[in-house]
């Protein structure tokens, strides 16, 4: 298993959008600044986390963003990521979740899973159903061989086959590629790609935040509940619109074969769009 790009850092936007539109994934190295970097890291050491099903190694703590953990926070309107979303999504932004979790020594790793339930499942609710969200995984140590690298199956969120269906778990795979960054650095998936991490075999802990968003447009398939209005009115201006109703959808359910005023440009899906600067 090797990572596919040698210096993450050379890519453009667009080149950017083409990796994770086809491979599933994009690396941003080191995007973190190291003063905010360990501030995030002092604020997490505070949460008390909770142990995942299978392994006393693995913990969590979900929805830090109504914690007091000020730069965990802000760190969900990073301007340099927001503005890469915008042009991904062309739409307005809506953050879905904000979740800190720990890998200690001994975890035995994740499964190769997918983040996307069209049908909504008992692990991931009904905001799964979202037809398209984006999920940034800032790590917060170096991922190293040992140290429980990411790893994940390019391109498995554009097959057809029943193999990829987005309910199966996989114990390992031949073609899955292992990814390994420095600390500070952010993994971009496509929700719908198989992905997962390595075991920890190193004597150290590996801490990420990890960030959902979506386009305004693709609401969840089923009614989920909203955000407490309480929560999101204490939240910074510039993360506070990022926290609107997460059942928003854009959509027509009564579209017509031919509505009138149809558009004829479209430069989001133009096949050209990857190439042009």
């Amino acid at each position: 298993m090797e990572t596919p790009i040698a210096d993450w850092s050379s890519l453009t936007i667009r080149q950017r959008i083409k990796h994770l539109e086809i491979g599933g994934f994009v690396v941003f190295p080191q995007i973190l600044p190291f003063d905010m970097l360990q501030s995030i890291r002092n604020e997490l050491e505070l949460l008390p986390t909770t142990a995942v099903d299978y392994s006393v190694h693995q913990r969590f703590y979900r929805n830090v963003q109504w914690t007091n953990s000020r730069n965990c926070i802000d760190l969900i309107a990073l301007p340099e990521m927001l503005d890469f979303l915008m042009c991904l999504f062309g739409d307005e932004i809506v953050c879905t979740s904000c979740n800190y979790v720990i890998s200690h020594p001994g975890h035995p790793g994740i499964a190769l899973h997918t983040d996307a339930q069209p049908y909504g499942s008992k692990i991931f609710g009904n905001q799964a159903s979202s037809p398209r969200l984006i999920r940034v995984l800032y790590y917060l140590d170096d991922l190293t061989p040992s140290n429980a690298p990411f790893r994940i199956i390019p391109h498995s969120h554009l097959s057809l086959h029943i193999d990829g269906n987005p309910y199966n778990r996989y114990e390992s795979h031949p073609e899955e590629v292992e990814i390994t960054c420095k600390a500070g650095s952010a993994i971009l998936i496509n929700q719908a790609v198989f992905h997962g991490n390595c075991a920890n075999q190193s004597q150290g802990i590996r801490r990420m935040l990890a960030i959902g968003y979506r386009p305004d447009w693709a609401g969840p398939v089923y009614e989920v509940e909203n955000w407490p209005q309480e929560e999101v009115s204490g939240l910074p201006p510039n993360v506070r619109p990022l926290f609107k109703n997460l059942n928003t959808r854009k959509i027509d359910y009564n579209v017509t074969n031919r509505p009138e005023n149809m558009q004829k440009e479209a430069p989001g899906i133009n096949p050209s769009r990857w190439d042009l600067e």
